[in-house]
């Protein structure tokens, strides 16, 4: 059995214990926080403001035979690259050219017919003149004559149409280009004008796309941009807006296209891009800070887009006492992975850029050094 004069000395013992040890721990400070910062001086002049598209064909011309007929094998395919005066396919031409035959033949039994009026009237004429002629029958050679090379001109007329006839079953490609549309299959029966192949320039393309009224303000006929590839944005193609629509398609959505001055290879209609037009500041400067530098750390503010005017917070480093101030920036854009700051920076401070979500206000840190 243990007294009770041995347990409060034991309690005595074990308070006084931790009473020292907490003491030890209120004379621990808390370690002060490395702080990765980037200095304020990428100084910009200019925003860019980016849109999505699709990159269409500046004009798609639709191909069909002026003639009807049987159309031949047909082995074409969409997004394939044909050659101006190419072939590119072909109706079954056997009756064009028996027409030919026969108007030809009329042709000539026209001129043999001709001959021999000419022939005729000649002998008239001289009848007329020796007095054993009339002028009845001269007269009637004449018209005779008149008649027939009327005839024999609408002969030729008539051999000429069959022969563009002939060359109308053969459908070439009038332009160095692309296939975008195959309407018909081998051995298909066609009637004149039918829509058979749609071909498109490779070196004319477009895109079309929609801005705000604040941005519609900004532009004009012939304003450059750049078009960028969305699978391979190292291809980026200059381009001028063409066409600016006047009235907005939808609430404060003004319809824009602009035209490629440049063309690459590997481009073809269908393919997703962004086109960026470059516009100068509202305050004419404007610093670049990292994504990871608003708070929370790395989060976009809601709206945001390449194109947005809004306020973004962030800690600035406070070299005086080595704490981080929180304060809200002037969000005018994206560029890249980096914010555009138009207002409530000054070139030379410091912006935290990592690990901001761990940060407080008057928290003190250690500058850690990266090089800037």
């Amino acid at each position: 059995m243990i007294r009770p004069a041995v347990l409060l000395t034991a309690t005595l013992l074990l308070t006084g214990c931790f009473e020292e040890e907490n003491e030890d721990k209120a004379d621990i400070e808390p370690p002060i926080r490395g702080l990765v910062t980037t200095l304020v001086r990428a100084v910009e002049e200019t925003t860019v403001r980016r849109y999505p598209g699709v990159l269409e064909p500046g004009e798609v011309n639709i191909l069909a035979f002026e003639v009807g007929g049987r159309l031949g094998r047909v082995d074409l395919s969409v997004g394939q690259r044909v050659k101006e005066g190419e072939e590119l396919a072909r109706l079954d031409s056997e009756q064009y050219r028996t027409t030919i035959a026969n108007r030809r033949a009329a042709v000539e039994r026209m001129q043999a017919t001709l001959q021999q009026a000419e022939e005729d009237l000649a002998r008239s004429e001289q009848l007329l003149r020796t007095g054993a002629g009339t002028r009845v029958r001269r007269d009637e050679d004449r018209t005779e004559v008149r008649e027939t090379r009327a005839e024999l001109v609408q002969a030729e007329q008539d051999l000429a149409e069959a022969e563009e006839d002939l060359r109308d079953t053969v459908l070439t490609a009038p332009f160095d280009g692309i296939i975008s549309a195959v309407e018909v299959e081998s051995f298909e029966t066609l009637s004149s004008g039918q829509e058979v192949i749609s071909v498109y320039q490779a070196t004319k393309f477009e895109v079309s796309f929609s801005v705000s009224f604040d941005v519609v303000g900004r532009l004009v006929v012939g304003t450059p941009g750049t078009v960028r590839l969305s699978d391979d944005p190292t291809i980026a193609l200059a381009a001028v807006v063409s066409e600016l629509g006047e009235r907005a398609d939808t609430v404060s959505s003004f319809p824009v296209v602009v035209t490629l001055t440049e063309t690459h290879p590997l481009i073809k209609a269908g393919m997703a891009v962004e086109v960026a037009f470059e516009f100068a500041l509202p305050d004419a400067r404007g610093f670049l800070i990292p994504i990871t530098a608003a708070i929370p750390e790395g989060q976009i503010p809601p709206g945001a887009g390449p194109a947005a005017v809004q306020p973004v917070p962030v800690f600035v480093f406070d070299p005086e006492t080595s704490t981080v101030k929180r304060r809200v920036v002037t969000f005018a854009g994206l560029r890249g992975n980096q914010f555009l700051i138009i207002d409530g920076v000054e070139e030379g401070e410091r912006i935290a850029s990592k690990g901001v979500s761990f940060l407080r206000e008057g928290m003190t840190v250690k500058l850690l050094d990266t090089g800037e």
